[in-house]
């Protein structure tokens, strides 16, 4: 049930459906990250991020009966570092850039995966998926523009980072899945390793006292992320992994409505051309590595898991 290596199941409604809460949750998670920055540090932000995650994956080992201890611990240890590394820039971007953008360069993991795929295992890689790198890569260079000339330079690092550091975690969780490792396994340690990292942002701030407005936001920043982390793997689950992996792109949307809500984010042309060739270049990535094709040239797009 919780694996997310189900791209062989039949098409059900439900799965897009599932995916669609998956990306909304998302989007509200990085608005109450964006809310509680005035706040707190991105470190903090992290360190509860992955507490509530703790909670959810040890509450579901045991109904499920799942053992969170794990013969795989250099796979998990390199897949939760690189994740909470990239979690860390997420929400640094996610403070300094609109949601929008934000998000949008988050979801670059799938084109650094696929020159990874290339660069460290000698996979080859075809016309079709260089056209679409190729077409993200522009998209990235549109997206940053207006970031860059509003001195925002620091938080547009960030979110580049976040997308190439996480395309690291992504190829852990690739091999994870291969080994048969169970999601709720994968989650867990990630949360631990983001609690651990986190940890030294609360210990040497401040002591405060926590309001209403900041204790709604860090309980939005986890419970919508734990929700969505749920949601997401009951869609990759129930469903096709090209479909699902094509409609989490609608994090985009939800958060460019959510952004014009909150905050009045209006992106500029340039801008909006570019979130649109980085969402249907991730798209095309994920549809071109899942074509039947000789195991030595297959690149995999990594189904998202934990951010």
């Amino acid at each position: 049930m919780w694996s997310n290596r189900a791209s062989s199941n039949p098409y059900t409604p439900m799965s897009a459906v599932w995916m669609l809460l998956a990306s909304l949750l998302f989007a509200a998670m990085g608005a109450c990250v964006k809310l509680a920055a005035t706040d707190f540090s991105s470190g903090e932000l992290v360190f509860w991020r992955g507490l509530f995650g703790i909670v959810v994956m040890v509450s579901l080992a045991r109904a499920t009966r799942i053992r969170l201890a794990t013969p795989h611990w250099r796979l998990h240890a390199s897949r939760s570092l690189a994740g909470a590394i990239a979690l860390l820039c997420y929400f640094y971007a996610l403070s300094r850039l609109s949601l929008a953008t934000a998000v949008t360069l988050n979801y670059t993991s799938p084109l650094f995966v696929a020159v990874l795929s290339v660069l460290l295992h000698g996979e080859r890689i075809g016309r079709g998926a260089m056209v679409a790198i190729a077409g993200g890569l522009a998209g990235v260079t549109l997206v940053l523009q207006p970031s860059l000339s509003a001195r925002l330079w620091d938080g547009a690092i960030a979110g580049l980072a976040c997308g190439a550091i996480a395309s690291f975690a992504y190829l852990s969780v690739r091999e994870l899945g291969r080994a048969g490792e169970p999601e709720v396994r994968t989650v867990f340690w990630f949360s631990l390793t983001t609690v651990v990292l986190g940890a030294p942002w609360l210990l040497v701030g401040e002591p405060r006292t926590y309001g209403l407005t900041q204790g709604l936001a860090l309980a939005g920043v986890g419970g919508f992320g734990a929700a969505a982390q749920l949601a997401m793997t009951r869609a990759y689950a129930r469903g096709p992994t090209v479909l699902t992996a094509c409609l989490a792109y609608t994090t985009v949307i939800f958060s460019s409505g959510i952004g014009m809500l909150l905050w009045g984010e209006r992106p500029g042309p340039a801008s909006l051309a570019g979130i649109a060739l980085i969402v249907a270049s991730g798209c095309g990535v994920a549809i071109l590595s899942r074509r039947p094709k000789p195991a030595a040239t297959r690149i995999e797009a990594p189904d998202r898991c934990g951010l």
